[in-house]
């Protein structure tokens, strides 16, 4: 929602790409096992989980202080250059990477839908295009929403506060996760 408010939706769509890698990421984690090792060694958990809410943080931070030095009004639509993309990308990764419950939602998800005399590869691939398919669209439809919502709000002065709002929103989950213990 930050990126498609701050940069269009389909700029957005980077970050988004980034969240999907992270998925395939765990999802092969899972089938060669390293799912069930990192959910059991707890001090890699921890740490993962402090990478994780810091990061969050980080980025919140910056996007509410991005708000206060801004001295002229962005464009509509803004345009991000390739390598602006790479960034949204390797942003997105990094979320989803860095978020110890998305590893253990996966390692618990994966178990319940495998059924063993049938092909194991066959079947992580439905689970992973099927949980891709449906994260693609929440995530494109919360972007798409989050960027008319700027436009509505962009001439009204608004914007900026949507922003901050958001930007706010990724310290609050950064610090639940950091206070988090489980």
């Amino acid at each position: 929602m930050t990126q498609a408010s701050r940069y269009g939706f389909r700029s957005s769509l980077a970050g988004i790409s980034g969240i999907q890698l992270g998925n395939v990421i765990f999802f092969t984690c899972n089938a060669l096992g390293l799912g069930v090792l990192l959910a059991t060694a707890t001090t890699a958990f921890t740490v993962l989980r402090f990478v994780g809410a810091a990061y969050l943080i980080y980025l919140g931070a910056g996007i509410v202080l991005s708000t206060f030095r801004r001295s002229s009004p962005k464009p509509a639509q803004p345009a991000v250059a390739s390598r602006g993309h790479d960034r949204l990308f390797l942003q997105g990764l990094l979320v989803q990477l860095t978020n110890p419950k998305a590893l253990l939602f996966v390692s618990a998800l994966l178990p319940q839908f495998i059924q063993p005399p049938r092909s194991m590869l066959l079947q992580l691939v439905i689970l992973l295009l099927t949980t891709i398919a449906v994260d693609l669209i929440v995530l494109s439809s919360y972007a798409f929403l989050a960027q008319r919502g700027v436009q509505s709000f962009r001439a009204s002065g608004l914007g900026a506060w949507l922003q901050r709002i958001f930007g706010a929103a990724l310290c609050f989950f950064g610090l639940r996760l950091l206070l988090s213990r489980k």
